[in-house]
């Protein structure tokens, strides 16, 4: 395990080294808040507690989503356009030799990325939305832990999605269509473009009931109180289970690539 601590920590301070495109980042973040939030408002004055939210509530979810959409890669952006060209051009022959799984070291990886993005690209987009909107944030820090939780659980759903997107590679040669289709699922049914919530109908269920709504609409309920008690088990439970499906099948096709690659590589 010191290992993947290890290699968690490089993929941290790789994104360090970043600093102009992480301000462009942040600013970016910042403005297309500024946007949605108004776009919202206009929104719930029409319909008041749409998707069961009140305005502040939904301006709270509104910035989550910009400080979030980084740190669980919805529209995808990590390690899988590398992991995508290594397997083009056979260097993932060296990955699969080193003494570490193939899994969790990009896992570990991205783990790292991700932490990154959520204190780089996300504190500053979500302080300057509660300076310059009325978010509903709560004072109880044992909500905030559960939040984190919640997001530790997406990043990983997240990851395993994307794993599975780069290991297509071995079969397609090219994985840009499969992630293009993958970035669009993800910025629609996590709930990015609109709350989950507010889906009318089976539209609803499914979007809800898919692995991306583990990304960004659980945490963001979490935070907002609307899972507790046995809902908050249910909510973790959920994301809990996708990732074990998810990396699961993960870990299944990788057996597979990997043996398809001994067969070709001899």
């Amino acid at each position: 395990m010191r290992l993947y601590a290890v290699v968690a920590a490089g993929g941290f301070r790789r994104y360090t080294t970043y600093r102009i495109a992480t301000a462009a980042g942040v600013f970016t973040n910042t403005v297309f808040g500024v946007i949605v939030a108004y776009t919202y408002m206009a929104l719930w004055k029409v319909r008041p507690h749409l998707g069961g939210y009140d305005q502040s509530q939904a301006l709270t979810y509104v910035w989550l989503g910009q400080a979030l959409i980084m740190t669980v890669a919805m529209m995808g952006g990590g390690f899988e356009d590398e992991l995508i060209e290594r397997i083009r051009t056979g260097d993932i022959a060296i990955d699969l030799y080193r003494p570490a799984d193939l899994q969790l070291w990009w896992l570990a990886g991205d783990v790292g990325r991700a932490a990154f993005h959520l204190l780089g690209r996300g504190a500053v987009p979500m302080a300057f939305g509660a300076l310059a909107f009325d978010l509903a944030l709560p004072a109880d820090p044992l909500r905030w832990l559960a939040f984190l939780c919640a997001v530790f659980l997406g990043v990983v759903v997240s990851f395993a999605i994307r794993f599975l997107v780069a290991l297509s590679a071995f079969w397609l040669m090219d994985g840009a269509g499969v992630a293009q289709i993958s970035w669009l699922g993800g910025m629609f049914f996590s709930g990015l473009v609109l709350p989950l919530n507010v889906f009318p109908g089976t539209l609803g269920e499914v979007a809800r009931a898919l692995p991306w709504s583990a990304l960004l609409q659980i945490p963001a309920d979490i935070l907002l109180g609307r899972h507790t008690g046995w809902g908050l088990v249910a909510a973790f439970a959920f994301q809990l289970g996708w990732a074990a499906a998810l990396l699961g099948a993960g870990r299944l096709l990788q057996a597979t690539a990997t043996r398809r690659v001994v067969v070709q590589g001899g």
